[in-house]
């Protein structure tokens, strides 16, 4: 009798996919508890609305390679679109004395180097954060699939929080040597008034006196200043969005429509991302200082700044940071709707849910 029940939901699934849905739900809360220590092979209900209309299977190649896209378009576009506010908050970092404010800061580089200035260092900008981008999102979720692999299903949840700090340090790690290069050349043509006005005059020049050192030598401070900055970013939008759920929207996720839970992503990554500008910004000072200058070192750098140094610019940073962070995930989140790639519920304990066997 079951099995002629199943056979009918299924054929109902591909006519009417609303009705299939309603009738798995009827279907499973009617099922007897699993014994203790058997395979589960579902495990609650919001996975139904998630499943439904996924067209990747959750963990394969094209899944990962589609989340590195989403990735390269969230970090690449958005970076990109805030080139402007990014570059006085450069120049306010490695020239206090005359770029004072954000609003002077402005001015100075209006009338400086006219409408034109503003968009200095787009194209090292573009290419780098792009491939940033890639690798930060798309081996994130490499990561969090094969450390939750290492833990059993009842330490993955407990130890979550953990689990996200871990795969995203791991996968910035990465990320960075991919940007370093680009990140380098961007500063270098956005603080050092007429060096190069393009991508194609800065990075032969810079090779061409300081060698390959050039491009990397900001990948240690780029790890200070991006690790903890995405830690922050991962860990805390995860948790952010999972208390959102609990405490603010007023029904669970699975009952929430697309729109919905695209902008729980967006408030959710913009508290996110103020977070995360005030975690790194002392690195970012650094990053900054250090690409302008030929010979220097991130010591020398720190030392020279102090400890009032390292935080100038930060109102600046955690209003780009801030909206950087929640257009980032919006797009990420888009994308994965767009492709219909399959979008886990907010994190449960399995030991308060219904385990069935089918």
């Amino acid at each position: 009798g079951c099995h002629s029940l199943l056979q009918g939901i299924f054929q109902t699934q591909g006519q009417n996919p609303h009705l299939y849905v309603c009738l798995l739900h009827w279907l499973v809360g009617s099922l007897p508890l699993a014994p203790p220590g058997k395979p589960l092979s579902l495990i609650a209900l919001p996975w139904a609305a998630a499943l439904e209309e996924s067209s990747y299977e959750y963990g394969s190649t094209k899944y990962l390679l589609l989340c590195g896209l989403g990735g390269m378009l969230s970090c690449g576009l958005t970076h990109t679109a805030i080139v402007p506010l990014d570059l006085v908050k450069c120049r306010m970092q490695v020239d206090p004395s005359k770029y004072k404010g954000i609003l002077s800061g402005f001015g100075v580089t209006l009338r400086d180097d006219g409408l034109r200035g503003l968009a200095r260092g787009w194209a090292p900008t573009f290419l780098g954060y792009s491939m940033q981008g890639l690798f930060k999102f798309g081996l994130y979720e490499v990561f969090k699939i094969r450390y939750a692999e290492l833990l059993s299903q009842e330490k993955a949840y407990e130890w979550r929080t953990g689990l996200y700090l871990a795969a995203s340090a791991s996968a910035e790690f990465f990320a960075d040597v991919a940007l370093a290069p680009m990140e380098a050349v961007k500063v270098r043509m956005q603080t050092q008034q007429g060096y190069a006005r393009t991508l194609r005059a800065a990075a032969p020049k810079m090779y061409s006196e300081e060698g390959l050192w050039a491009f990397y030598k900001g990948v240690a401070p780029l790890w200070m200043r991006q690790i903890p900055y995405t830690m922050m970013k991962f860990a805390c939008f995860e948790r952010t969005v999972e208390a959102l759920y609990k405490y603010v929207v007023p029904k669970p996720q699975s009952h929430c429509t697309k729109s919905e839970q695209l902008a729980v992503t967006f408030v959710a990554g913009y508290i996110a991302g103020v977070f995360c500008a005030v975690v790194s910004h002392p690195a970012d000072s650094v990053v900054s200082v250090l690409n302008k200058e030929k010979g220097s070192t991130a010591f020398d750098v720190l030392r020279r700044l102090g400890f009032k140094g390292v935080w100038k610019g930060l109102f600046a940073r955690i209003i780009m940071i801030g909206t950087l962070t929640a257009l980032q995930w919006f797009i990420y989140d888009s994308v994965k709707v767009y492709f219909k790639l399959p979008r886990p519920p907010v994190p449960q304990n399995v030991n308060k849910k219904l385990h069935y066997n089918i």
